[in-house]
């Protein structure tokens, strides 16, 4: 199993930027992929994740109606629309997986992670 996560950059307060994930090499739909982010100094936290299967979300409270995860099964991606972006965004984020039908972003314990994306929230 491989994840490339995409996107990242810098962008200003009230912006918005969008990671991908692509997963390679799971032989059913039964994962689900998150999103974790480590801003420096600090553990590494769980953002959001979906289920690949059935398409259910999970958010942690800080990023609730600014970020959307979206799955594209096709395409064995999933992306996170980040909008309304503040300073507190900034972090290392990173793509992972957990073999679960679903599970919710506090309990997700990934069984693979994807490289890290930088995203700079800063005027």
């Amino acid at each position: 199993v491989q994840l490339q996560a995409s996107g990242g950059g810098l962008v200003q307060p009230g912006g918005s930027l969008r990671l991908s994930c692509a997963a390679f090499g799971f032989t059913s739909d039964d994962y689900a992929i998150g999103w974790f982010r480590q801003a420096p100094g600090k553990e590494r936290k769980g953002v959001s994740c979906i289920s690949v299967r059935d398409g259910s979300t999970h958010y942690t409270d800080s990023v609730k109606g600014r970020f959307t995860i979206s799955r594209n099964n096709a395409k064995n991606t999933v992306d996170l629309q980040m909008n309304r972006l503040k300073p507190e965004d900034t972090a290392v984020y990173y793509c992972a997986a957990q073999v679960v039908r679903s599970v919710l972003i506090i309990q997700m314990r990934p069984d693979y992670w994807g490289q890290g994306a930088l995203v700079t929230v800063s005027s």
